[in-house]
């Protein structure tokens, strides 16, 4: 078992936070990297995305910032941009009870007044990308040499980026005497280098990918505005006529919320969090054991532990802010050689961790159609047909006198039949409207760069893209491709790193085998063309403005 998050000497403000996002075991990483980080020994993490390695480095970083000190006192390095913002909102859920501590990111493609504001604050933990934490130390604008903590995420994507210049001139500016932790899902020879040459007897900690398929569990999910979850969740319930499910919900709010719709609208359905007396949650579990109750709806924390057979579905209220928290609720259906379902719930600002989570668990969820009211009443239909031909063929009673004193009344066996099936029978029932987001499914291939923020990186094909050309904007051509390792985000760090040009001046990206394609803003053509006849990546650049298109 998992440390216990409470049982960590950690502050009770971020103890506080870490209850509310409804987390109370660590993930792996966290179990090993935590303790380790805050002893103060440098680190080596090698995990996949997705462990939950953010909040390995963040908690301990917290302990180590001195609210009274007014200098940076952490520095975060990300790749991209995308992956900054990230690791700045995790930080700013554990500071959510600890005001005195100050976080800022720092990345390009921002306006740099913003930053400079930012700076101003005097934060105590600063989360950037290698380029632009080196362009504000040039600027004079940021100052690192009070950092105690140093910590490089995703460490192989930035070498595969080409920052291993900036990376060691950030460990070389930063003071000798800092802890310095390396995260990173392998581990290549530059990072053994800096292991060597910038750590001090470095802690290694690597986790091995857990087994993440649950092949007898079917993972479906709906995209939905989540101001209409509740009425969704009414339409699966009455569409899957499942015999028991566990609707998990990412806070206890959440929790007591669902169960009482649920229960308003008759369905047989209890709650079971944390704040729940003990005697309160073994009730609802022997309910819930015995089949006496259809519905469980729960946190992650109150459902840990729980090996009950007969789960039919999962249902994710909201997904998780874990990936691995995905996998251990997924699993409590399918089990006993059974089949099961899961069903997630996707808005639209969580599109981006879907396909996180897809990622992580290497396979692609299945996304459904909302059930509409007449697709759930032939589902009703069929369900008590096979029940009325269950029960026919079960029954050992004749009830003959019965029938015999109804004929002798005058009815016939038609009319004696549609009484006794309207008795039986519910109405057929009438639903709220739900609006699907209007959007491209998230399996369409998309070159348009703004419709590619939904989960914060450009998109690039193998073909050329039939995307009309933006207003007013050109076509070029540069000399690396698939073959040299080139992928979209990369792209847009050489324009900013060597040609100082923003990615809000570059359209859609069509990355091919020897070269790629993309669309620039004229205005930025003559700082582009700065890139011919230097060397990136190993190769000599070549840049070719494309006039007939």
């Amino acid at each position: 078992m998992n440390l216990l998050f409470n049982d960590l000497p950690i502050l009770e403000q971020t103890k506080q936070a870490i209850e509310q996002l409804g987390l109370v075991e660590t993930t792996s990483i966290q179990h090993y990297a935590i303790p380790k980080m805050l002893d103060g020994k440098d680190l080596i993490g090698q995990a996949q995305t997705g462990t939950g390695k953010t909040f390995a480095f963040a908690i301990p970083i917290l302990e180590k910032i001195n609210p009274e000190d007014p200098t940076i006192q952490a520095l975060v390095i990300c790749p991209t941009r995308e992956l900054t913002l990230q690791v700045y909102k995790e930080f700013v859920k554990l500071v959510k009870f600890n005001k005195s501590i100050r976080v800022t990111s720092i990345y390009g493609g921002e306006s740099y007044n913003k930053q400079f504001k930012a700076l101003a604050e005097k934060p105590h933990i600063v989360v950037a990308t290698p380029g632009r934490a080196i362009d504000h130390q040039d600027r004079g604008t940021i100052n690192f040499s009070h950092v105690k903590i140093l910590v490089m995420d995703e460490a192989d994507e930035m070498l595969k980026m080409g920052f291993q210049e900036d990376l060691e001139r950030l460990l070389i500016d930063t003071p000798k005497e800092r802890q310095t932790a390396l995260f990173s899902a392998t581990i290549p020879p530059f990072i053994k280098k800096v292991a060597e040459k910038y750590q001090h007897h470095p802690e290694i900690v690597k986790i091995e990918t857990p087994t993440l398929t649950v092949s007898k569990t079917e993972q479906m999910y709906y995209n939905v505005k989540k101001s209409d979850r509740d009425q969704l969740l009414i339409r699966v319930l009455d569409y899957y006529q499942v015999s028991s499910a566990i609707i998990f919900a990412n806070t206890k709010v959440d929790v007591d919320q669902v169960a009482d719709f649920l229960q308003k609208h008759g369905y047989e359905a209890d709650a079971i969090h944390g704040d729940l007396k003990q005697a309160q949650r073994d009730y609802v579990m022997g309910k819930f054991r015995q089949k006496k109750l259809k519905y469980l709806i729960a946190t992650d924390v109150a459902a840990r532990g729980l090996d009950i057979s007969h789960v039919d579905m999962v249902i994710n209220y909201e997904i998780p802010f874990e990936d691995e928290i995905y996998v251990h609720r997924i699993g409590r259906t399918g089990r006993a050689g059974k089949s099961g379902m899961s069903v997630s719930f996707v808005y639209p600002s969580m599109r981006g961790k879907l396909q996180m989570i897809e990622r992580f668990i290497k396979t692609k969820m299945i996304e459904k159609e909302i059930p509409t009211p007449e697709e759930i009443q032939i589902r009703v239909e069929q369900k008590h047909l096979k029940d009325i031909k269950h029960l026919i063929e079960e029954n050992q009673n004749t009830y003959q006198e019965m029938i015999t004193r109804l004929s002798e009344e005058g009815f016939d066996k038609d009319q004696i039949i549609s009484g006794l099936l309207s008795k039986v029978l519910s109405e057929s029932k009438t639903y709220d409207t739900i609006e699907a987001p209007q959007r491209k499914r998230h399996d369409e291939p998309t070159f348009d760069r703004k419709s590619s923020k939904s989960d914060g990186k450009p998109r690039s094909s193998e073909g050329r893209s039939e995307s009309k050309t933006p207003f007013n904007y050109k076509h070029a051509v540069i000399n690396l491709g698939k073959n040299d390792g080139l992928r979209p985000v990369q792209l847009l760090d050489i324009f900013k790193k060597h040609a100082d040009m923003f990615p809000k001046n570059v359209g859609d990206i069509m990355v091919y085998p020897k070269e790629t394609e993309f669309q620039i803003h004229p205005a930025a053509i003559k700082r582009l063309e700065e890139l011919n006849g230097k060397t990136i990546m190993g190769k000599l650049i070549k840049i070719s403005i494309i006039r007939n298109k």
